[in-house]
């Protein structure tokens, strides 16, 4: 009788392990088969800023959340459509579709795939043309960082605070050199303008655009920079990828202060006086663990600012007095309070 009521309880235990190993392979199992992939513009996964930083997100994705990830990229924009379509047919659940100039392959993949979640970085699901409901943009208020730098060069510039000794002048000149002429684009320059006249009305900021994001033209951006600084201009805000790169390196060569963005681009070397920061890593990594948890609901937007860290600025020179911080960061504090409203377009 005693052997048998061992003998029992030990088949009940058996049983238990039995289930909970089964539920445990069958949740991990839903875990591993969850896909997603992340699918760049034509400026490649090595452009030291935006698809560097939304890859950083995918690969945090896979090691936190236990998803399986792939990469597609784009050589051209003809990619842009196919890479989806691919990406779809691999089994993706959700696709980072990465940059305003995929709107509309976005827009066509998430009409085709349905059952898929499609997000778009730096566009709002609303402007896409047919608002489908399994679309949802991955949104940045990237003004209010553009502000925070503008701000700080001008404090600079007027002290006549350069890269190594003292700058030429204290006439509030700077320069901004943008890729293409897109929303995107123009709302960091926007508020980097009204960051500098902030701090006195007078600054004057040089705009142009190389119409071009890659790495390989950054020679455009590099002659738009010292076109620049020969008129004046003591500060360089690149706000053009992979080819802004260039405008830095114009600015190391007139020893005159140069501005990151998206990535903290301060390992760039001295003369970078800081970086206005998009943390698009943080925008994918969001995405891809709503879209597995099921909690991203109809299409809308995922909005990142300076009040949820999804915006800031990056390392500061230590060459700028603390002062100089102490007041751009009492700027940021009104941002974030709503006291100041900074404009989003030029």
């Amino acid at each position: 009788m005693r052997n048998k009521r061992v003998a029992a309880v030990l088949l009940a235990l058996a049983a238990v392990v039995l289930a909970a190993l089964a539920a445990g392979t069958a949740g991990a199992a839903k875990q591993a088969t969850f896909q997603v992939s992340f699918n760049t513009d034509t400026a490649g996964l090595n452009d030291k800023g935006f698809n560097h930083l939304g890859n950083l997100g995918r690969m945090q994705a896979q090691s936190k959340l236990g998803i399986q990830t792939k990469v597609y990229v784009s050589a051209s924009e003809s990619d842009y459509l196919p890479n989806a379509v691919a990406a779809a047919q691999w089994g993706a659940k959700a696709v980072v579709m990465n940059g305003f100039l995929l709107a509309d392959a976005t827009n066509t993949a998430a009409k085709q795939f349905p059952d898929i979640k499609w997000a778009i970085t730096d566009f709002p699901m609303e402007a896409l043309t047919d608002k489908p409901s399994n679309a949802y943009g991955l949104t940045f208020q990237s003004e209010q960082s553009g502000f925070l730098v503008g701000y700080l060069a001008a404090e600079m510039i007027k002290a006549q605070l350069g890269p190594s000794g003292k700058l030429k002048s204290n006439k509030i000149v700077l320069s901004a050199v943008g890729g293409k002429k897109i929303p995107s684009v123009d709302n960091w320059i926007a508020g980097y303008r009204a960051g500098a006249k902030a701090y006195d009305k007078s600054a004057k900021v040089l705009i142009d655009y190389s119409n071009d994001f890659t790495p390989a033209t950054a020679t455009k951006c590099k002659e738009i920079a010292l076109k620049h600084i020969s008129q004046g201009a003591q500060a360089v805000f690149q706000v053009a990828g992979g080819c802004g790169l260039g405008a830095l390196q114009a600015a190391k060569s007139k020893n005159v202060w140069g501005i990151g963005v998206d990535a903290d681009q301060s390992y760039l070397g001295p003369h970078i006086l800081t970086s206005g920061t998009k943390r698009v890593d943080t925008a994918v990594f969001e995405f891809y663990k709503e879209a597995q948890a099921g909690t991203l609901g109809p299409g809308h937007d995922l909005v990142f600012d300076l009040k949820n860290q999804g915006q800031d600025v990056g390392k500061i020179s230590p060459k700028v007095p603390q002062a100089f911080i102490t007041k751009m960061n009492a700027e940021k504090a009104k941002i974030i309070s709503g006291q100041i409203k900074v404009p989003a377009t030029l």
